[in-house]
């Protein structure tokens, strides 16, 4: 895929999922539509969004740079709403559902494109849910290409939340901030730690990488084989 194409285009749409219609925005590179231009694309990426009752949706801007940062990678990115945010029905679900509505919008894409592999992102609650999607995918023989978590929900966190994410693959890319508020970094560590995991650790980041958000695209793309 030449540079030209990587330039994204968005579109919106609804789709049939497990609870109702979900809201995804697709951020594509240009020419994706053009004849020939599937065979071109390097798979597709899922972009979770972070807590649907703490403000969270699929413009976070977090959420959006990943979903970017992938188009410019080339793949087909999508960012869904959570139930019971912006156009999607139902309501939230604590994970549970939102694994659901996922999987379904995994189905959705390889509906629409083919059997293309799947990469999982997310951001915070967004990131947790990926978690178990992975681990669904995996006991069905399609396990993920690679995974990427910024601000990893973990552990008892602000508001007396608290998460138990799966175990992820040796490559996830794992994000999250020195000085994260929300997310305490030893939540994280105390996380990846029986994992023998990698974690990418951004001095100065709080959880919603104000400031950051060009270093959060620099270590995705830094992280990836052309």
């Amino acid at each position: 895929m030449t540079k030209a194409m990587l330039r994204a285009s968005a579109e919106e749409m609804r789709i049939a999922g497990p609870a109702g219609a979900i809201e995804i925005v697709i951020d594509h590179p240009v020419g994706f539509a053009d004849e020939g231009a599937l065979e071109a694309a390097r798979g597709i990426a899922l972009v979770a969004h972070p807590h649907p009752l703490f403000g969270g949706t699929l413009d976070n801007k977090v959420v959006q740079t990943l979903a970017k940062t992938f188009a410019e990678l080339g793949y087909i990115a999508i960012r869904p709403n959570f139930r019971g945010v912006g156009a999607s029905e139902g309501e939230h679900d604590h994970g549970d559902g939102e694994t659901d509505d996922l999987v379904a919008v995994i189905d959705f894409a390889r509906g629409r494109y083919g059997e293309l592999p799947v990469v999982l992102a997310g951001f915070s609650f967004g990131a947790y849910v990926q978690t178990r999607v992975a681990h669904r995918l995996a006991s069905q023989h399609r396990a993920p290409e690679r995974m990427v978590l910024v601000g990893m929900a973990d552990g008892l966190v602000t508001g007396g939340r608290r998460y138990a994410a799966e175990k992820v693959p040796a490559d996830s890319i794992v994000i999250h901030g020195e000085l994260d508020e929300t997310v305490p970094l030893a939540n994280v560590l105390n996380w990846a730690r029986p994992q023998d995991l990698p974690i990418v650790v951004v001095p100065g980041a709080d959880h919603f990488f104000h400031r950051r958000l060009q270093i959060l695209r620099d270590i995705v793309k830094g992280s990836w084989q052309p």
